[in-house]
């Protein structure tokens, strides 16, 4: 079973603390913006006049009482005047409102799918230790959650972060020109109301993140549940499992019930205190209209600006909140554009390898397990067009070979080199276009058989992809399909069989054309008829070409020119099929007679 979660495992809404360091971190993705700042300046200044606009909407309103109370205004002199121009502020505002969403929208989207992009690049050209200790939904995260939380953040959070502070610069000078009297005793009110909220607020948030978490341990045990159902269902423990998800419910309705007790308090709170404010400031306007200190419309127009500087505050908290989840979004980006690509190499010419393999006293460990050694010291030697066959228990170093082979590590100790030249010395895509490889578990893409054929080759020809079918056996159950080379595969290839997956990958090979050719366990989960079958596919595929086999199932590599014996990372035996077996103490022959007797 997974280990549960107490949080979100992906920190998707992790907050970073508001400093100069990580505000360098978002403006470290900023410059995706860049390219469309021409866009991003004109959202900018719809959003200015907007909201200019908008904070002259409370000063007439103001005006019309006053007017409508006969208080004389020398610039305009009736209601209806002061109507339209209220209309007209309205108009204008909305004209400018539309104007900057949508060029916001153009920015974010532009600029988010540019970074998508950049990350999803750069993935593909990180190095296999990188995905060693990283999960693939983590990575999907990344590219999804985390950019969509930037998105948020160029296209709404940044925006109303200038329209919010622009309200409480503006609002609050202007309350301070119409009513500074009313204006001391609002700022002598609401800050203590307000930072009361703050506190309370906080509560109320770490007591939400609880309930989520509790429900994220709940789906875990859905998760893990529906993901191994036959394993549950083999050992009757559905009955176990419902308790247990049931006891997870019951924490999270606990929580969660708890929870629902404070915030109704905070909500209650929140209402008396406000309102409770908001009648002080009016109780206070009014003794001040009474004195006639103010007017009404001035009364009204102050009420107007401090409801609009009150949400400006309440946003602001927002919004520092959304900043601080756009700065963990932007760092957990941001290293993974910067991460250390593949190393590629220098020489960066075409050129068609002989397949002359020699591994030269090489020591290796994996990254993730620096302190356990693999390869100890291994040598051998592969001739150009030598078929080969690695042999020995689990966890002897066979794979990891063929992974040192590829390139998708880098040797600890000792030289790789193939054709005479260390490995590294090639071009990456140019080394590895050489290298073709038909894995035990084949894994197809969700296309059609046409498409996942010619992934060797992009530029195939239709003639080329029906030859490579036919030499891998697989033509002739392809045709039988309605769409022929048209027929998708499904997720991962699981429409098709394990033998018609396999002759699939083989056609992939030999439409490659590679010089060194690796077969992983190529038969061993098939069954007799598809195994023939294959493997007469395979015997055409390893024409010509230096061929590495990894086999258990030592009765499909008595042909090949030799075999290595490996254990500990150590090659122990070396010979044919009839010498290895003649030596009855050696290891060799101890696993053929291990594996006559399981048949």
């Amino acid at each position: 079973m997974a280990k549960k979660r107490g949080r979100d495992p992906l920190g998707a809404e992790e907050k970073r603390k508001f400093n100069r360091s990580n505000f360098k971190k978002l403006l470290g993705v900023f410059k995706y913006v860049l390219p469309y700042k021409g866009l991003f300046v004109a959202g900018m200044l719809c959003l200015f006049f907007s909201s200019i606009t908008l904070l002259a909407f409370p000063y007439f309103a103001g005006k019309l009482l006053d007017v409508a109370g006969g208080e004389p205004w020398p610039y305009l002199s009736t209601i209806n005047q002061i109507a339209l121009v209220l209309i007209g502020i309205l108009l204008v505002q909305s004209f400018f409102s539309f104007l900057r969403v949508y060029l916001f929208a153009q920015v974010s989207e532009r600029s988010m799918a540019d970074i998508r992009l950049a990350v999803y690049s750069k993935m593909v050209v990180l190095p296999v230790k990188f995905f060693d200790s990283r999960r693939v939904g983590e990575l999907i995260s990344r590219i999804t959650s985390d950019v969509s939380m930037l998105q948020d953040t160029f296209s709404v959070t940044l925006a109303e972060l200038f329209r919010q502070t622009a309200t409480l610069i503006i609002g609050t000078t202007v309350i301070f020109v119409i009513a500074p009297k009313l204006t001391v005793f609002m700022l002598v009110t609401f800050p203590v109301l307000v930072i009361a909220a703050l506190f309370f607020g906080r509560f109320i948030r770490t007591l939400s993140k609880k309930t989520q978490d509790k429900l994220a341990d709940a789906n875990v045990v859905v998760e893990e549940t529906l993901q191994s159902v036959n394993t549950v269902k083999a050992f009757t423990n559905e009955k176990f499992e419902i308790s247990r998800y049931g006891k997870a419910l019951h924490e999270v309705v606990a929580i969660a019930l708890k929870t629902a007790k404070y915030r109704g308090a905070f909500i209650s709170f929140v209402i008396f205190a406000l309102f409770g404010g908001i009648v002080g400031v009016m109780w206070y306007g009014a003794v001040l209209v009474q004195d006639g200190v103010m007017t009404v419309g001035d009364l009204l127009s102050f009420v107007l600006y401090t409801t609009f500087i009150g949400g400006s505050i309440a946003g602001l908290g927002d919004i520092y909140g959304q900043v601080q989840r756009a700065i963990g979004a932007s760092e957990r980006v941001l290293e993974i554009i910067h991460e250390q690509g593949e190393a590629s190499g220098d020489y960066k010419q075409n050129i068609r390898l002989k397949g002359n393999i020699e591994f030269d006293n090489v020591s290796f460990a994996y990254p993730a397990r620096k302190k356990v050694s693999v390869l100890n010291g291994l040598s051998l030697h592969i001739h150009p067009g030598q078929k080969i066959a690695l042999v020995g228990p689990s966890g002897a170093g066979k794979s990891t070979i063929i992974q040192l082979l590829m390139r998708f590590y880098a040797i600890s100790q000792g030289r790789l080199r193939v054709d005479g030249q260390d490995i590294n010395n090639y071009d990456l895509s140019t080394y590895r276009s050489n290298v073709g490889i038909v894995p035990q578990e084949v894994i197809l893409f969700g296309g059609t058989i046409k498409e996942n054929i010619a992934y060797a080759k992009p530029n195939a020809t239709q003639q080329e992809i029906e030859e490579a079918a036919k030499k891998a056996n697989a033509y002739d159950f392809i045709m039988k399909f309605p769409e022929g080379f048209e027929t998708i595969v499904g997720d991962r290839g699981i429409k098709l069989s394990g033998g018609q997956r396999q002759r699939i990958a083989i056609a992939r090979a030999i439409l490659k054309d590679p010089a060194i050719l690796i077969l992983d366990e190529a038969t061993s989960s098939l069954d007799a008829e598809s195994e023939v079958l294959v493997q007469q596919a395979l015997d055409e595929l390893m024409k010509n070409r230096t061929t590495i086999i990894i086999a258990h199932r030592l009765a499909t590599i008595r042909k090949v020119d030799n075999i290595f014996v490996i254990k500990n990372g150590e090659i122990v035996e070396t010979g044919t099929h009839e010498e290895l077996s003649e030596y009855e103490e050696g290891i060799y022959s101890y696993l053929l007679r291990l594996q006559f007797q399981l048949t």
